[in-house]
């Protein structure tokens, strides 16, 4: 079994992540400021020092690791998109994987592949040809902010390949899990038997299961044959007013109120980030399927059903 190096391994995706290598018989190291006494810690689990501004990562578990699992990164969603927040979801990402570079240029070690975070964010609003096909990897990277920041953050990574290593890079799609990032969000209202369409509704949601996500990942350190950018979505791509009312029926059956919050609304209350919420991105799946994987919940109704209903 390998010993498994994860960034951002406390979150909500690296909490899962951890909890499924575990599983499997992997030792995983998390890179945390904050490191818990092993006491603390399920067996299999082990913090190590990091720190992104003062460029240090423990030399012996880099030494140690086989495959690191960059995932680290400040919450898109977490604050209002003020200059300094951007400045932090950037810097969070790009500082991390330049350190990841840097360190293993510079110290022995064994590692053998590099798995990345990005997000769809790389891509704008749905085009023609994306309404039709949806977003594959070539499509260029949007010049909104969040598309900056995708394009930026990959290319912090690329040195990992000058490096002779194995790079692979997914770009998340809105990640549905009941612990935590944007369903429990729709779910608010939805108890207070209001299903919340934001806007028009009509704005395409590329969205993944997080198991479906974890087991991408863990496929990406299994076979050396996946390399490169693939994009971490369902196959089923739903809009925004189908996923609402979807999750609302689920939990209420038929006892809710639909409700479109106007676009000004949404602007007033989240500013520019307001801007990803009302857009619609089509994003395909089907790099990754071609590469063999194979989705738990390729549709929103079985992902709804094991978040809301699970046996």
């Amino acid at each position: 079994m390998a010993i498994i190096l994860i960034t951002g391994g406390t979150g909500l995706i690296g909490t899962r992540l951890s909890e499924l290598l575990l599983q499997e018989g992997h030792e995983v190291i998390v890179l945390t400021r904050k490191a818990l006494p092993q006491s603390k810690l399920p067996k299999g689990i082990r913090h190590a020092k990091w720190d992104i501004d003062a460029k240090y990562i423990d030399p012996q578990v880099i030494s140690s690791a086989d495959y690191i699992l960059h995932l680290a990164g400040a919450g898109v969603a977490d604050k209002r998109w003020d200059k300094k927040r951007k400045e932090e979801i950037v810097n969070s990402r790009v500082a991390g994987g330049l350190l990841l570079v840097e360190v293993l240029k510079n110290n022995p070690n064994k590692v053998q592949a590099v798995i990345s975070a990005s997000g769809i964010g790389w891509y704008g609003n749905d085009t023609d040809k994306s309404k039709q096909l949806g977003f594959t990897e070539e499509s260029p990277a949007d010049t909104s902010f969040l598309g900056e920041t995708c394009r930026l953050w990959e290319e912090s990574m690329q040195g990992i390949s000058d490096l002779g290593k194995r790079l692979v890079i997914f770009r998340f799609g809105i990640v549905l899990t009941n612990k935590g990032g944007a369903l429990p969000e729709f779910k608010k209202p939805i108890k207070l038997g209001i299903a919340a369409i934001l806007g028009s509704g009509e704005q395409n949601v590329s969205w993944i299961h997080i198991d479906d996500l974890c087991n991408m990942l863990m496929m990406a350190i299994k076979k050396d044959s996946i390399t490169g950018v693939y994009n971490a979505v369902a196959p089923e791509v739903v809009t925004n007013k189908v996923l609402t009312i979807s999750l609302a029926k689920s939990m209420k059956r038929f006892f809710f109120i639909p409700f479109q919050v106007p676009v000004f609304l949404l602007k007033l209350a989240m500013g520019e980030m307001s801007i990803e919420v009302l857009k619609s991105a089509k994003v395909n799946s089907y790099k990754i399927q071609g590469a063999g994987f194979h989705f738990r919940y390729p549709t929103l109704d079985e992902a709804i059903k094991e978040l809301i209903h699970p046996l």
